[in-house]
């Protein structure tokens, strides 16, 4: 974690910025950020939930719309192919941003598609009764509940790697769950709730030594830091586009090369074929196999441009920023009084879950958003993660890199308010 800063800097104090980047400029670049709530600016601090979108994703579908409209891979007329080579163009990008080959990325409504692909087309033809599906316990609903459908179909069982109390991995403890049984270990690269960032890398390459597979939620990884999908050595790698500043809707599921040519359509129609008879069907080639029907093209023509967007902000810079703004919303939080945070593994993402003595989360959020503050509350679809920190609910500040630290002091002085209304 960087050196925090002290309460009374903000960013126009800030002479020079990481890596050369303007942040207020960037700023500047989310439209939606200059609204306000309750008459009061907004201080949206809910971007682990879905980020902000900058103006040259939302007009790259306003382009699309007035310029290219039609559908993909189905026509010879110029709008067909422009539509096409702005879809495959868009593939491309994220391609490059994650370090992998196109041919091997399938392009999905996010990561929930993703690991239900990977649960249906992989996992159910091959897992059977005896076999073991070990996932961690600060997981997205979305990496729990597929394999649980799985096993409850195949006679696996669901194992449950623990985590120690500050809301770190616990390695050895998960080494040692890595028995003969356990074909498959499914696990979040960051978690969304902890912001805790697990070393994948070791961890997919102790699994590779067994022969588990490994699949990766990158879903909250994406947004924030510089992505070598090829050299963390898993099988599966997923993600979602609305959290790393594209449209809703999008998303990609990369695989093995090997896997995807294995693995059997998880939905037929239309592109996904490359003859149909009443007799048989032949499949199109990966990853075009596993994208049946018409995709949300405009949303991966944003996707593309949400990607060429945060290459121009650099991904170091990003990270660099987001932890300079964690450190900082620490260390405003940790001098409220009854505050608690969940989750102070050493290496986390800018994400802040807590609790304060004698006020529920709800009413907190509640009071906070009627002071233009937008915080997440509940259980974060990670009911078993906070089951095991024994609370009912929490609530979550998750940052970005167009927040400001103007924004922290706000939020914990609004924080403090409510605090002392509610008490």
């Amino acid at each position: 974690m960087s050196t925090p800063v002290p309460a009374a800097v903000h960013d126009a104090a800030l002479p020079s910025h990481e890596g050369g980047v303007d942040w207020a400029r960037v700023r500047a670049d989310f439209p939606l950020l200059m609204r306000e709530v309750h008459g009061k600016p907004l201080v949206y601090f809910d971007n682990a939930n879905t980020g902000q979108k900058p103006l040259p994703v939302i007009a790259s579908q306003d382009a699309f719309y007035r310029r290219q409209n039609a559908n993909v891979s189905r026509a010879v007329h110029a709008l067909g192919t422009e539509a096409t080579e702005a879809y495959e163009g868009a593939r491309g990008k994220l391609a490059r941003f994650l370090g992998v080959r196109a041919d091997e990325l399938v392009l999905c409504s996010g990561t929930t598609f993703a690991i239900n692909l990977v649960a249906y087309s992989w996992a159910l033809p091959r897992l059977k009764a005896g076999d073991v599906i070990l996932v961690s316990r600060m997981e997205h609903h979305a990496n729990i509940v597929p394999w649980q459908l799985v096993a409850q179909r195949t006679g696996a069982t669901v194992r449950v790697a623990e985590i120690l109390a500050d809301g770190s991995l616990d390695l050895d403890a998960l080494y040692r769950a890595m028995t003969a049984e356990v074909k498959l270990l499914a696990l979040a690269h960051v978690s969304n709730v902890l912001g805790t960032v697990n070393p994948v890398r070791e961890i997919c390459r102790e699994a590779r030594r067994r022969g588990i597979v490994t699949v990766v939620d990158g879903s909250q990884a994406a947004p924030h830091m510089k992505l070598d999908v090829a050299a963390i050595g898993c099988d599966f790698y997923a993600l979602t586009g609305h959290k790393m500043c594209a449209p809703t809707g999008t998303g990609a599921l990369w695989a093995r090369r090997e896997h995807l040519l294995a693995m059997p359509p998880f939905i037929g129609g239309g592109e996904m074929i490359k003859e149909v008879s009443f007799d048989g069907t032949v499949f199109n080639d990966p990853p075009h196999k596993f994208e049946a029907g018409t995709p949300n093209i405009a949303g991966f023509v944003g996707l593309g441009a949400a990607v060429d967007y945060l290459e121009s902000v650099g991904m170091d810079a990003i990270a660099a920023r987001e932890a300079e703004l964690l450190a900082h919303a620490t260390e405003a939080l940790q001098a409220i009084p009854g505050l608690r945070i969940f989750g102070t593994a050493p290496h986390k993402a800018a994400v802040i879950s807590f609790l304060v003595e004698g006020a529920h989360a709800h009413d907190l959020a509640t009071l906070l958003d009627l002071e233009g503050v937008a915080v997440r509350s509940g259980q974060h679809c990670a009911h078993p993660l906070l089951q095991f920190f024994g609370v009912a609910a929490t609530l979550r500040a998750s940052l970005a890199f167009y927040n400001t630290h103007e924004e922290i002091e706000r939020f914990a002085a609004a924080l403090d308010k409510t605090r002392r209304l509610l008490q």
